[in-house]
């Protein structure tokens, strides 16, 4: 369990301190014997599903040449590392805490669980940045503009950055306890109510650390990530009107340029589908992690009134993320669902068949000579596609 908070109204705290560990001494009664249980077997299907969700991920990358292609890949794959970390190392001590009521492994291993939830959840979010900038250029520039924003060498030092930015606000002043500087007497006073035993793994810390953490944790790359994917959604609208007046312009003949703008036209329909995917993989992320954080900032306020069940269940909802990503992938993405079924089918020639769920998109066919004809049939098909995209109808593929 996790607290945020300021070092002033401090006798306020203390009240509410006492409060909380009296609420933490009742969660075993709180707990029966049927509902230990249950909770203990549905927070392993949980770690279970998020740990083969991410690492079929992984291997899907690794083994599908197709998704390989575009360097958005990439930042999918370190997201999946480190969504699979978070299930191997951070969700497992937190759900055995959780189900006997206290923490056995001590306040070294503590601060070592704080600083790698603090750290993978960062770098999470960090990871869904990256792919927001990667998609705005990938839609809303020219091709060439696209490759020259996103060289090789700028993508490894966005992953690189994915990871070391976490680190100054997770190991760095966890390990250092920079984030208790202030509220000494305040975790002394703690301590000394639990009659000097270390019985649950609680993170205190202070204003500045709080207000820093929290803005680079959720609160800045979530603008950022919103004003990306407004940008694309009117660059797409813009592009759906574009195919709107090709198609009323049905007696103007097709020429090279019209074929260039059918080429961009097609290049944005693929782009928009994919921005979509990966948008709504950012929306649940953002759903998941928003009471937490919302709960962060408003607890000092109300006198951390807020019980230990509520910060437990808005820190689990935050944890579920980790293992929803995969699923997102394989309901929304074809090709996705290709790769994750030929890697489930041992490789069934059924499912690797670019016929048959194939990533690409075949050509409109040309009913007539006529160059009317062949632009209007484009058009009709390409705005299909593109509204699709957006609001897509459920089908079942392979």
């Amino acid at each position: 369990m996790f607290y945020f908070v300021s070092s002033h109204s401090s006798r306020s705290f203390l009240d509410n301190v006492i409060n909380n560990g009296q609420q933490q001494q009742e969660q075993q009664e709180f707990l029966s014997s049927w509902e230990t249980v249950f909770l203990t077997v549905f927070l392993s299907v949980i770690i279970i599903l998020t740990v083969f969700g991410n690492l079929l991920v992984m291997v899907a990358l690794c083994k599908d040449r197709h998704l390989r292609r575009k360097k958005t890949s990439f930042f999918i794959v370190s997201l999946a590392f480190a969504d699979l970390l978070v299930a191997l190392f951070v969700m497992p001590l937190a759900a055995i805490e959780l189900t006997t009521g206290q923490w056995h492994f001590g306040e070294i291993f503590c601060l070592v669980r704080t600083s790698l939830d603090v750290l993978l959840t960062t770098a999470s979010i960090l990871h869904l940045c990256c792919i927001a900038l990667d998609r705005y250029y990938a839609i809303c520039c020219q091709p060439l503009v696209y490759r020259s924003k996103m060289t090789p060498v700028r993508v490894a030092f966005m992953l690189i950055g994915c990871w070391v930015i976490p680190t100054f606000i997770s190991f760095l002043p966890i390990m250092q306890k920079w984030n208790t500087i202030g509220i000494e007497d305040i975790i002394e006073e703690k301590q000394s109510l639990s009659g000097g035993s270390n019985t649950s793994c609680v993170f205190l810390v202070n204003q500045p650390y709080a207000l820093i953490c929290s803005a680079v944790a959720f609160y800045i790359p979530l603008a950022l990530m919103v004003l990306a994917y407004h940008r694309i959604y009117v660059t797409a609208m813009v592009h759906v009107r574009q195919i709107e007046t090709l198609q009323r312009a049905g007696s103007v003949p097709i020429t090279c340029s019209d074929q260039q703008a059918q080429g961009r036209h097609r290049r944005i329909r693929i782009e928009t589908r994919a921005a979509k995917t990966l948008a709504i993989i950012m929306g649940c992320f953002s759903l998941c992690w928003a009471p937490f954080f919302i709960t962060n900032v408003v607890d000092p306020f109300i006198n951390y009134s807020v019980p230990w069940q509520m910060w437990t269940a808005w820190l689990w909802l935050g944890y579920i993320n980790s293992g929803l990503n995969p699923f997102l992938y394989a309901y929304l993405n074809q090709a996705f669902r290709r790769a994750f079924l030929a890697i489930l089918c041992c490789g069934d020639e059924r499912y690797t068949q670019q016929g048959i769920c194939s990533t690409g998109f075949s050509r409109p066919s040309v009913p007539s000579a006529n160059g009317t004809s062949m632009a209007l049939n484009s058009g009709l098909q390409l705005y299909s596609e593109l509204v699709k995209s957006y609001f897509p109808v459920r089908k079942i593929y392979c």
